[in-house]
């Protein structure tokens, strides 16, 4: 309930409106399938590339096909965004989508999320707040919590060890970590070598199956960030591809369907 402010002003309609817009829905019901997306805005996301990772989330939202999967869920899903880089911060808290009108008022939210950047891609650090804050907050039971990684690059904040320790720590909560690398022909073809390192991390001699000959980005996404029941990693050729790989994505992870039986296999399919 909305109480009067001071003065005895009301608020305006338009006022609350925003405000039943911004706040996160609160059931007590549980859904099928809890999404959390999870975005890298570091150093390599420019402008553009930000705007087209944004507006590719809200236009997944408003996709037929993946309303008819969201739709199918009774109850409908939960969805999070979160947006990483030096560390990770929770853009959207977690809502309910059941509805048409659920998922473009979610599509409005992502579109005002505001850009900060950060310098460093610290894809442990982000593993770890989500495993702290942002999937301990879901406020019902799901039968899936689905974490969707996006990114250009691989982590340069610490070992593998230490991404590992992080990994498993949210797959032991039962939830699943499927990829979405962003593949950038003649930028990060090969990544691993001469990687650029945050200060205070890589101080220790790398390990010896460290890349030192570099590897492909899916491949780093496939060993050190997917896992759980079902995974599996589709890769984005460029940010201009990154809408269509996250509207397939979002039905095979919504529906929970298995890589394949959405009528066209995935480029790249992690197994573990």
């Amino acid at each position: 309930m909305f109480r009067p402010i001071r003065g005895g002003r009301a608020l305006c309609a338009g006022a609350l409106a925003l405000l039943a817009l911004t706040r996160p829905v609160f059931a007590e019901d549980g859904v099928a399938t809890a999404l959390v997306v999870s975005v890298d805005v570091s150093g390599s996301v420019d402008e553009t590339r930000y705007h087209l990772q944004m507006e590719g989330i809200a236009e997944a939202l408003e996709d037929p096909a993946v309303l008819a999967a969201i739709q199918g869920n009774s109850g409908g899903i939960y969805f999070a965004l979160v947006t990483w880089a030096d560390g990770a911060r929770l853009a959207v808290d977690w809502r309910r989508i059941a509805t048409k009108a659920d998922a473009a008022a979610t599509a409005v939210l992502v579109r005002a999320v505001p850009r900060v950047p950060g310098e460093f891609t610290c894809a442990g650090q982000m593993l770890r707040t989500l495993s702290a804050s942002v999937v301990p907050r879901l406020p019902v039971a799901a039968d899936r919590v689905v974490v969707d990684v996006s990114g250009d690059g691989i982590d340069n904040c610490s070992d593998t060890d230490a991404i590992h320790t992080a990994r498993d720590a949210l797959l032991a909560a039962g939830t699943t970590i499927n990829g979405l690398p962003i593949l950038v022909p003649g930028e990060n073809d090969v990544v691993g070598v001469g990687a650029y390192r945050a200060p205070g991390y890589g101080l220790r001699e790398l390990p010896r199956q460290t890349y030192r000959e570099g590897t492909t980005l899916d491949a780093w996404y496939r060993e050190h960030i997917v896992g759980g029941p079902g995974h599996f990693l589709l890769a984005a050729r460029g940010y201009g591809d990154f809408a269509r790989a996250l509207r397939q994505k979002f039905v095979m992870e919504i529906s929970g369907l298995a890589p394949g039986e959405t009528g066209r296999e995935p480029r790249s399919v992690a197994s573990r």
